[in-house]
Parts: structure tokens; C-alpha cells; sequence
């Protein structure tokens, strides 16, 4: 791990991920990793500056960006570290990423829109060596990468905190908010060791964010039901998905979500029907005490770690 170093916004939520990053690799393989600073400013007409203090020359830099902070902001800062770390002549640049923004743009929903997806992979990828990121909301968007992107999966923390916070994990019903979600659930009710099939639930939208239809396939009733989807931001899918399942007769109720962006309400709307919410820490900000936190900084750690020594990332998640 010589010249390696990690860097990131010491002003941000980012700072306290990298700095678990940084202890695991300290604690697990007796490695001291430096982690560095890099200042983000604002001028006074809202254009974005970046500046990192220390020498960087011949570095091999791991970036970890905050995926709490307003999305065109992250984009602009990953622009402009880029070019920085490029013109500061750094030997190998990976963006850690746990949250990819706009990755739910990724396709052409009607006519004459963007596909924002490609347009984020094709502003951020040139120059760069990799990206590490976690749960894309669909694994088809590595494709619109042209460099190496390491696809994270929370399931396995999360499967390890709900065995050991839940005596009962095989008679849990795994469902899927979902058509889309299916595999997502599936891995989820195997790690923790279900013997019930999986649910899924097909919905017809009528516009973003507005559901019309919502049938269940699979059996809920009388069961303890896990919801389990990528991302939770207003809470709709999830909210409209419960009602549902209770009507299906489950007995209680739990979410995940790998990314809680909790926008709005979302959090009160969702206490009010779920008996317990789980998110991980992939967005790093605070959380009420209703909400319960997984922590995927050490998995992040241990796949830089082995991108680094060139070992497989893919056996942690078999």
C-alpha cells in the first residue's frame, strides 16, 4: 500500500466514512494509510473551487466523496478534482463513490429527455483509473462506463446485522418493492438464511413518483415481512408497498434500503407504518433514533485494499 493515499472533504459527512476506512485497514492488515485533505469553496457568485494542500505527485489517490451533499454540487466537485488531481500528476485516481447520483435517470423515459446516468459516467470517468461504489440502482449502468467500476453490495453487512439483531431470521418473508428488485431480494432472504420464498410486487406508475397499481405476488400472511430496495428517498414505493402487504395480512413490518436519502417527511411517514427502518451509512448524515444505521465502511476498505494488491473483489460477495 506504499503511495497510496486517501483523501477527502474534511468539511463534509465524508470525513467520518474515511476515517473508518482508514482504521479498518490499520486494524486489519496493520496498513497506515494517510488520509488527506481536500477544500471544496464557494465565491461569491456560487462557483465552486477545489485546493489540495498536500503533494500529491505519483500518488496512487482514493477519493471518498459525500453522497449527503446536494447532487449538482457533487458533480461539479468531482469535476473539478479530477481535473486537479490530473494536472497535480497523481499515478492512479479511484473515485469511492457509495452513492452514485442521477443513476435512476438511466434511460430514456420519453421523448427529449436526458439519459443522465451516461451523462454523469461519460463527465467523471476520463482520466479517472476506477470507481468503487455501492448497490447501483441498475447494474446495467456499469456499461456506461469505460473504465473498471467495482459494484459494492450492502447485502451481506446487512444480512450479518439482521442475524444478529433478529432470533427468528429464517421465518422473515424477503420481499421486493419491486419487479426490478427480484434478484436484490433474493440474495437478501438467502444470506439470512429464509426458508420462505421470496415476494414481489408489481406496480404500474401513472408519473414519477405516483403508483396506480400494486399487486403482490407471494405470501405475506401472517408472516414477518422485510422490504428490501436500493434506494429510500420520500418513502412512497416503500409507504404504498406496506399498505398493501398489511392488507395481504403480514404480521409487522421492517425496510431496508442501502441509500437513505429520507427526503422531506420521509421519515415520519415511514415510522408511521414500519416497525423498524435500516439504512447503512453510504449517505453519512444524521439519523433520529428511529432509524437504525449499518455501517459498509469496512467492506468499502477491504475492496481498496484489494484493488490495490490486484486480489478478487467479487469473492466477498459469493
Amino acid at each position: 500500500m506504499e503511495n497510496v493515499v486517501l483523501l477527502a472533504d474534511k468539511n463534509s459527512n465524508a470525513w467520518g466514512f474515511a476515517e473508518k476506512i482508514k482504521s479498518y485497514l490499520q486494524e486489519r492488515y496493520y496498513v497506515s494509510v494517510p488520509l488527506w485533505e481536500v477544500e471544496f469553496e464557494k465565491f461569491r457568485n456560487n462557483e465552486m473551487g477545489a485546493h489540495v494542500p498536500a503533494n500529491i505527485r505519483k500518488k496512487d489517490i482514493y477519493f471518498i466523496h459525500d453522497s449527503s451533499k446536494n447532487p449538482q454540487e457533487w458533480w461539479v466537485e468531482l469535476l473539478l478534482l479530477k481535473d486537479l488531481l490530473i494536472r497535480a500528476d497523481a499515478k492512479e485516481i479511484t473515485f469511492v463513490l457509495p452513492n452514485i447520483f442521477y443513476s435512476r435517470q438511466d434511460r430514456k423515459h420519453k421523448a427529449r429527455v436526458p439519459i443522465s446516468a451516461r451523462a454523469v459516467a461519460d463527465s467523471i470517468s476520463s482520466g479517472v483509473s476506477r470507481i468503487i461504489t455501492m448497490d447501483l440502482h441498475a447494474p446495467q449502468i456499469q456499461g456506461f462506463y469505460r473504465i473498471p467500476l467495482d459494484n459494492l453490495y450492502s447485502f451481506p453487512d446487512a444480512s450479518r446485522y439482521f442475524k444478529s439483531t433478529n432470533s427468528c431470521c429464517d421465518e422473515i418473508v424477503v420481499v421486493s418493492p419491486d419487479a426490478g428488485g427480484v434478484e436484490r431480494a433474493r440474495a437478501f432472504a438467502q444470506k439470512i438464511g429464509s426458508k420462505h420464498p421470496i415476494a414481489f410486487i408489481q406496480k404500474r406508475r401513472i408519473k414519477i413518483g405516483e403508483v396506480e397499481e400494486m399487486q403482490l405476488t407471494g405470501d405475506v400472511n401472517g408472516k414477518e415481512v422485510l422490504l428490501v430496495d436500493d434506494l429510500i428517498d420520500s418513502g412512497g414505493t416503500l409507504i404504498n408497498a406496506a399498505h398493501l402487504l398489511k392488507e395481504k395480512g403480514a404480521k409487522s413490518l421492517m425496510c431496508y434500503g442501502a441509500h437513505g436519502l429520507f427526503s422531506g417527511n420521509a421519515i415520519e411517514r415511514l415510522s408511521d407504518i414500519f416497525d423498524k427502518i435500516i439504512t447503512s451509512d453510504t449517505i453519512p448524515c444524521l439519523r433520529p433514533p428511529n432509524i437504525e444505521v449499518i455501517s459498509v465502511a469496512k467492506t468499502f476498505g477491504e475492496v481498496i485494499y484489494r484493488a490495490q494488491k490486484g486480489y478478487s473483489i467479487s469473492q466477498l460477495f459469493e
